[in-house]
């Protein structure tokens, strides 16, 4: 049998994407060995496995013993289990990691953790202070546990205050990647209000979660307008309309040191498109803005106008995604931008540009510019989605505490669970 990967510096303990069917005690303990409470490791893989309540207890005996490990990733490692299963071994392994002083860094992704399982992991992120990085991604959550997450790190940062007020070193929480997760509109109001709460976080990737364009609208305005420090936003495949392009023009100047920003596919529609854009342009904002991904959004001519002029002000500006929008490819504002980021790449030299992505993505695949509307209708268009934006905005912030305390009708659960059944049958790739 092969001993488990160890990195040159044997700081990493790895059994990642062995496909090890773990039940019982003895069956992890042969492949465990190298966690000895003498042991140096920083980091640990069990990835790509599938751990038993036994096997987890184990597991967890062994783990509160690696005071130095700082990053743990326990993705995919309840396939096949029984939904019955993973509340037990799941409170196992986190009630072990909530005693590791240096742990900052956990994956949970591709774990079926809807509202029958996800108890443990919400009791863990309330309590854990030193987590500075989250990952959760493809976990079945649904609206109402992911609301439960949401409320646990909010939880957090009021126990993060505390512990800083005792005289101790926490860290913020910098890193929320919660993605393909259903969190819908309805657990919008807790997942902005923990946002507020934990205002110093750096990447937050929220994609394909099925919220609509109020959610949107909420969750900008109200929770990430206020992380000013925000460098990473991703999220892509949700659905935003105007109202939500509304809103993120309306924060993003305040994000100064924002490096990437993520609104593919999200249905900006071109007013919704222009209104970003020229957000964008407004002097002195997003300066240090990379990469802009806003692939598949019905950007037009004039939107790729408002975003070549945006462009020029972004000095660090590098790659730019607008494949699957309605323009023609030879289009003027498309060839202004494919020159002017090869003008970027040129002086930033040669070291820099063979590290990273630069210029436009490939227009493979634009749809067919019908020549649009001419701009009076356009501008009564705009005019009158705002309008309902704004009428929508006051229904959401006035009913936020009942929409989040409103329990999910019974057949969405149903669904919710179905699939995080599904989930813990499946290996997520």
């Amino acid at each position: 049998m092969a001993a488990p990967t160890m990195t040159e510096e044997q700081t990493t303990f790895s059994l990642a994407g062995r496909s090890l069917k773990l039940d019982t005690a003895s069956d992890i303990q042969q492949h465990i060995s190298p966690l000895t409470p003498s042991s140096k490791h920083i980091a640990i893989d069990l990835s790509g496995n599938t751990l038993g309540v036994s096997a987890s207890e184990k597991l967890a005996s062994v783990l509160k013993s690696q005071k130095n490990l700082q990053t743990a990733n326990l993705a995919d490692i309840f396939t096949s289990r029984l939904l019955s299963e993973i509340p037990p071994a799941l409170s196992s392994l986190l009630t072990a990691l909530r005693e590791l002083p240096n742990l900052h860094t956990v994956d949970l992704s591709d774990n079926a953790f809807g509202l029958n399982t996800v108890a443990p992991l919400v009791d863990f992120l309330s309590q854990h202070t030193p987590l500075r990085h989250l990952i959760l991604q493809n976990n079945g959550l649904g609206p109402a546990a992911g609301a439960q997450v949401a409320d646990a790190l909010t939880a957090l940062a009021s126990r993060k205050a505390e512990a800083r007020k005792a005289g101790h070193d926490v860290p913020d929480l910098e890193t929320i990647i919660c993605g393909r997760n259903r969190l819908e509109s309805g657990s919008m109001p807790a997942w902005e209000r923990m946002y507020r709460a934990n205002r110093r976080v750096k990447v937050v990737k929220m994609v394909q979660n099925g919220i609509r364009q109020d959610g949107i609208s909420l969750l900008l305005k109200e929770g990430l307008g206020a992380c000013e420090g925000l460098e990473v936003l991703d999220l892509q495949d949700n659905t935003f309309t105007i109202t939500g392009a509304q809103a993120l023009a309306g924060v993003v100047g305040g994000w100064d040191k924002l490096k990437e920003l993520g609104v593919g596919d999200c249905l900006l529609g071109a007013p919704g498109g222009i209104l970003l854009a020229e957000a964008l342009g407004k002097a002195g904002c997003c300066k240090g803005l990379e990469m802009f991904r806003a692939q598949y959004n019905e950007i037009d001519a004039k939107g790729v106008q408002a975003l070549l002029a945006a462009a020029k002000g972004m000095e660090r500006l590098r790659r730019v995604e607008l494949n699957g929008n309605k323009f023609d490819e030879d289009d003027e504002g498309i060839e202004g931008l494919r020159l002017l980021l090869q003008e970027k790449k040129e002086k930033a030299g040669d070291d820099l540009a063979g590290e990273v992505e630069w210029g436009l993505d490939e227009l493979s695949d634009l749809e067919e510019d019908s020549g649009g509307e001419d701009e009076g209708d356009e501008d009564e268009e705009r005019k009158e989605e705002e309008e309902e934006q704004e009428a929508k905005r006051e229904v959401v912030l006035k009913d936020a505490d009942e929409e989040e305390e409103q329990t999910v009708a019974e057949k969405e659960d149903k669904e919710v669970d179905d699939l995080a059944d599904a989930l813990g049958k499946t290996h997520v790739t």
